[in-house]
């Protein structure tokens, strides 16, 4: 599976989707094949239209406190080697690898769709999360705008809503978001997985650097955004060292609140995230693996109910421990500001006016 690193890619191989009948894997033919494949330069990035019929997704979870989320796009160029959205990109024939970071697909009609569905007669507004699976504000946004027009329908209409991101661009909102926060309808988790500078250059190497993301946090919560941190995916080995550092960092910005997620390994993840080990920090690559499984009850991923976010057994126990320590200590651990639903008005789809 180990092909060598892309520069600006998180996947260091791209591997068939578990779903396809054939596989390939490069090997050594004795011709300098794999040292040519290792220097080939970054696959660009590749737009294209997903024709979707709705794009309310809602959910069952219990893991999970929101049953109704949008991701306009489907992959993610940010091009987190851990992201547990990955598999998705197999339902569409497609490699979870490179394939997930490079070939996105945009739903250009997400706010028409969604205007259609707020509409209809009977629906109940509850909290409505943006990048639940992937970032509503990957670099593609910044041409495309979907995320912007979907924040400003949901803004029209005054559903609440809240967005999770890692992407500098939402600050280009900001003037949405603000007058949302006015309203009670809104708030914003910001993902700050390390302070590290080249750890995150590696794990998500188009993702806003660290310290742009903590101006993020200070610049929503200067402009009355309610904003939390998610340090996520907490990574024993890797990144669990950073806890206090995180915590201090993002409270000092003005995150209201700071949750945590174990890292999830599903399907392909697994095999992808060991590669990147092995190829970027080989040194560590035994021991993140070893923790992981400590956390997991021998395994890289439990995808139980109960145990796939926080993991179990005394390492992550431990984790845990922490990080509620550090929340404490440094008044992250408030209850994150309920959202109003009283004030929802269903959009008008027929282009007449309303008569209030």
């Amino acid at each position: 599976m180990l092909e060598g690193p892309r520069r600006g890619r998180g996947a260091t191989c791209n591997p068939a989707g578990r779903f396809e009948p054939t596989a390939r894997e490069p090997f050594d033919d004795g011709w300098g094949s794999l040292e040519e494949l290792a220097g080939a330069p970054a696959p660009p990035t590749e737009v294209r239209p997903d024709a979707a019929r709705s794009v309310l997704t809602t959910n069952e979870s219990p893991d999970i406190g929101f049953d109704r989320s949008i991701n306009p796009y489907r992959g993610c160029e940010h091009g987190c080697i851990y992201c547990y959205a990955r598999p998705s990109h197999a339902y569409l024939g497609l490699s979870p690898g490179l394939d997930f970071e490079t070939k996105i697909f945009a739903k250009h009609d997400a706010a028409e769709l969604l205007r259609a569905e707020l509409a209809r007669p009977g629906y109940r507004p509850d909290v409505l999360v943006l990048g639940s699976n992937t970032d509503a504000y990957q670099p593609i946004e910044r041409r495309l705008g979907i995320t912007r027009e979907v924040v400003a329908l949901l803004l029209e209409t005054r559903h609440p809503f809240a967005i999770t991101t890692k992407g500098a661009g939402i600050l280009r909102d900001l003037d949405l978001l603000a007058e949302a926060a006015r309203f009670g309808i809104v708030r914003v988790d910001v993902t700050v997985t390390t302070l590290e500078p080249a750890l995150a250059r590696t794990m998500e190497p188009r993702a806003a650097a660290p310290r742009r993301r903590l101006e993020v946090i200070r610049a929503l919560a200067t402009a009355g955004v309610p904003v939390g941190a998610n340090l996520s995916p907490l990574i024993p080995g890797l990144n669990d060292h950073e806890i206090e550092r995180v915590a201090k960092a993002v409270s000092e910005a003005g995150a209201r609140q700071l949750d945590w997620i174990l890292v999830r390994l599903p399907h392909e993840v697994k095999d992808l995230f060991a590669a990147w080990l092995e190829t970027r920090l080989p040194e560590r690559a035994a021991r993140v693996l070893s923790l992981i499984r400590q956390c997991r009850e021998g395994r890289l991923n439990d995808p139980r109910f109960g145990h796939r976010m926080r993991g179990s057994g005394p390492y992550a126990d431990l984790l845990g421990q922490r990080v509620e320590k550090a929340r404490r200590r440094f008044g992250l651990d408030r209850p994150p500001l309920p959202l109003r639903r009283d004030l929802f008005r269903p959009p008008r789809v027929d282009g007449q006016l309303s008569l209030f």
